[in-house]
């Protein structure tokens, strides 16, 4: 590590590890963070930290950063005869000829023309932007709220976020889930329109627009982190 305010650094080992590291005016300790997606792993430190203590930081956490990876689920490449959660049951993706990927029982049927993998993601998105959508319009409504524009993205850190403006973002991935999860997330960020922080306040709001949120927060929490091991590139 350097004065640079960014930068790699590798922590030896079997297998050395390929850490991201930065510098930043609001930090005000050392953190790492282990991207679910990808597995990245970004140290985050404050501007003025000696890189010695950095360095010491990182060797200190290995163990937790071994065991972070190894806890990963594997990667999971997407096309014909791999199988992937739609709503929280799974389906087994098929080419056939048909114009518009859909389900039908237990296959999603991908037109034979194009690559598999990111014609069943752009149905996943379509269908995700759907349910969300119409989620988010109903909650919003029961709190007789107006919300601002709805985008969906592959974010790495956060299933969904509501900013000043009221504008709302999730991850499309939530369509992966089960209902209710994809419900309870749109029912958090709805109920930041009316309060946004995370007070007892903000949470009457939450229980108010889904009183049975726990178990669905609590799955989000405990396996959310395998809707990411899924790959659409091919």
């Amino acid at each position: 590590m350097t004065k640079a305010t960014a930068g790699t650094d590798m922590l030896q080992g079997d297998p050395p590890l390929m850490v991201h590291w930065r510098r930043s005016s609001r930090a005000r300790q050392l953190s790492l963070r282990v991207s679910r997606l990808d597995g990245k792993i970004t140290l985050t430190m404050p501007l003025l930290l000696p890189v010695g203590a950095a360095r010491a930081f990182l060797v200190e956490r290995e163990g937790w950063l071994r065991r972070a990876l190894a806890e990963m689920p594997s990667a999971a490449s997407v096309g014909p005869g791999s199988r992937l959660p739609v709503e929280g049951r799974l389906v087994e993706i098929s080419t056939a000829p048909v114009r518009h990927a859909h389900i039908e029982g237990t296959a999603l049927l991908v037109p034979q023309r194009g690559a598999p993998g990111r014609l069943a993601r752009a149905f996943l998105q379509l269908r995700a932007r759907d349910r969300l959508a119409g989620k988010v319009d109903g909650f919003a409504a029961q709190l007789g709220l107006r919300p601002g524009r709805l985008t969906l993205r592959d974010t790495r850190s956060r299933w969904g976020s509501c900013n000043a403006a009221g504008d709302l973002m999730f991850s499309w991935r939530l369509i992966m889930a089960p209902p209710e999860v994809l419900d309870y997330v749109a029912a958090h960020e709805v109920a930041h329109l009316a309060q946004m922080n995370h007070s007892p306040a903000f949470w009457a709001e939450v229980t108010r627009l889904m009183p049975g949120y726990a178990a669905p927060r609590r799955w989000l929490r405990e396996q959310g982190s395998s809707l990411h091991r899924y790959r659409f590139e091919g």
